[in-house]
């Protein structure tokens, strides 16, 4: 069984079909109601379920069949309804990822119309505003609802490409009040590792057996793995000032932390970008190059030591990283405008 054969089969006219008048049914899909109410979708599940699947299959008479995993019981809700018909509004106060499993898939995601296609996936952030557009066109769109928690747990695993969690972790998991989502679109041998990991994803969820629980976050894990590694994401003008702030802001706090054996090639293995990126990213916030946006950090610590330790001056300078004394008296005098010893004899007198 095909993730479309498995999609099309839970969302199958059955002898469990929700009418469209259903409590139910505002869940999994919400018709415009109004122009100027913004609804806050809010996680459907149990706290202990911190993964669920919605199901859509549209086809081209204007029918949307849908179901949710896990459920205690399999049902199919279905509603008709008019072509270029939208849902209302929303945002959702948790992770939200989607796959266009067949077809296209159009939405408006912060006022910007984006037309999804077979095999694309979109990342959507927590308090993002967005509507989906319900097209006279077949399709089938898989979402993953993640719990924060559960998401936090996975950006912080290493198995995530550094990439992404550049872009997601200091909004999404620092709370930092940003709104944005991913558009990412496969190359082109990449697609069946995806849906391999979704169909058995989804096939977890609908049985929602002993340590299903595990083997969803394992799965989900190495989705964003092969996302971060195999998919390319665009960026507007906007969010990709956004991503070089906060990426200057994750490498400034790992040199901060290794200053004394941070290397640009190191660098580049833990945040997966090419070594001129950090030159040019440094180079454009600080106005220093990368040699030198190290050296303050190594010069600082330096001097702090021969303020406030006994330690000797050939300690302190492999201390902070320099294995050749002459070249540390050299750029120190340079930077203070005096030698190490001069320095300290300095600071003690005042």
């Amino acid at each position: 069984m095909t993730l479309i054969e498995l999609c099309k089969s839970l969302t199958a006219p059955g002898c469990n079909v929700l009418p469209g008048n259903h409590r139910l049914g505002p869940r999994l899909i919400c018709p415009e109601y109004s122009k100027s109410v913004q609804d806050v979708k809010t996680y459907p599940l149990l706290k202990q379920e911190r993964l669920f699947a919605l199901c859509w299959d549209i086809d081209s008479q204007k029918n949307l069949y849908a179901t949710m995993c896990p459920s205690p019981e399999p049902f199919c809700y279905h509603y008709e309804y008019s072509a270029g018909e939208k849902t209302q509004l929303h945002t959702h106060d948790y992770i939200e990822l989607g796959y266009v499993v067949s077809g296209d898939f159009r939405q408006k995601i912060l006022g910007k119309d984006i037309t999804f296609h077979k095999g694309d996936l979109c990342l959507i952030d927590k308090n993002c505003l967005h509507q989906d557009y319900l097209l006279n066109t077949p399709a089938t769109i898989l979402f993953l609802g993640i719990a924060n928690d559960m998401f936090t747990e996975i950006m912080d695993g290493n198995v995530t490409a550094q990439k992404i969690v550049m872009f997601l972790k200091p909004a999404l998991l620092k709370q930092k009040d940003l709104q944005q989502y991913l558009h990412f679109r496969p190359a082109d041998d990449t697609g069946q590792a995806i849906e391999d990991c979704l169909f058995a994803l989804l096939t977890e969820l609908k049985n929602n057996s002993i340590g299903s629980r595990h083997i969803c976050k394992g799965l989900l894990m190495r989705i964003f793995h092969i996302l971060g590694t195999k998919y390319e994401f665009s960026l507007s003008k906007e969010q990709q000032k956004t991503m070089n702030w906060l990426v200057f802001e994750e490498i400034s706090e790992y040199i901060r932390q290794h200053f004394n054996t941070v290397t640009i090639r190191e660098l580049s293995e833990t945040f997966h970008f090419q070594e001129d990126y950090f030159n040019r990213l440094i180079k454009n916030k600080t106005g220093m190059t990368y040699s030198a946006y190290v050296q303050k950090f190594r010069l600082d610590k330096a001097a702090q030591l021969l303020s406030a330790s006994s330690k000797s001056i050939e300690e302190i300078a492999e201390a902070v990283g320099y294995h050749n004394k002459g070249y540390f008296y050299k750029i120190f005098v340079k930077q203070y405008s005096m030698t190490p010893s001069q320095y300290r004899k300095t600071m003690e007198m005042m």
